[in-house]
């Protein structure tokens, strides 16, 4: 969780669907997708934008042995020192099998703020 304090940017708390770490601002768990706060729809349309998207596919030749992945996310602040990895899914490819992997990291304006002009995705 984070070391913010509970009602400024960045402060974290636990989803009680299914208890991943969530911003505290967040209406909807980005994880599990359910409601975990109650918001008049004006207040809904909270400026986001897509600061990242990356999306890859995998595919396996349809002969050959099995492949095992590990899917690792980090996150490093500006002098690179690493402040999370987690490990997000494991799994195995047979032949013929794909997988597609998504990355999307998501910008918010907490309460009232206004994200920069051109920023909205």
């Amino acid at each position: 969780m984070s070391s913010a304090r509970a009602g400024t940017a960045g402060a974290t708390r636990v989803c009680p669907h299914c208890k991943a770490t969530i911003l505290e601002s967040a209406a909807v768990c980005p994880s599990c997708k359910h409601h975990v706060r109650f918001e008049a729809a004006d207040q809904r349309a909270q400026e986001k934008s897509s600061a990242l998207r990356v999306e890859g596919l995998i595919q396996h030749p349809p002969d050959g042995d099995p492949w095992e992945y590990s899917v690792v996310l980090t996150i490093r602040n500006d002098r690179g020192e690493e402040i999370a990895r987690q490990v997000v899914g494991v799994g195995a490819l047979r032949g013929g099998e794909q997988r597609t992997f998504t990355l999307d990291v998501e910008m918010f304006a907490p309460k009232g703020g206004k994200m920069p002009a051109g920023s909205r995705h």
